[in-house]
């Protein structure tokens, strides 16, 4: 028997905001998501979704969703790793160009439907109810 596993949603996105209960709402952009996320990572919270997109393109959307898990005792260097580096790229990327704000009603629900089937896909192998 699976026991329940905890988590939590970091989200800039309004849509997401409105429609989870777990959510840590974060008042800024793609990137204070990114940083905030890394912050309770290196206190030793699980990174269950990629703190970037599913594809090169959202590294535009001016919206990201990142579930975390449960807060461990040990911190976990791939975490850690995982996290840093996405900064890093999404740093690179965005030195290029600037989130696609024109957009942004778009990149909410594409959002909101990345972080869905993630939430799925984490219940699943979870046994979560």
């Amino acid at each position: 028997m699976t026991s329940k596993i905890n988590y939590q949603i970091v989200t800039n996105n309004p849509t997401v905001k409105n429609n989870y209960e777990e959510v840590i709402f974060i008042e800024g952009s793609f990137e204070d998501v990114l940083f905030k996320v890394r912050d309770l990572v290196h206190t030793g919270f699980e990174l269950i979704n990629h703190p970037l997109g599913a594809s090169s393109r959202m590294f535009f959307s001016p919206y990201r969703s990142i579930i975390i898990g449960e807060k461990s005792q040990k911190i976990n260097d791939i975490y850690i790793e995982t996290i840093e580096n996405s900064i890093e790229n999404y740093k690179k990327h965005m030195n290029i160009r600037k989130p696609d704000m024109v957009n942004g009603e778009d990149y909410a629900l594409i959002d909101s439907e990345l972080l869905k089937s993630s939430l799925e896909e984490f219940k699943r192998i979870y046994n979560y109810k």
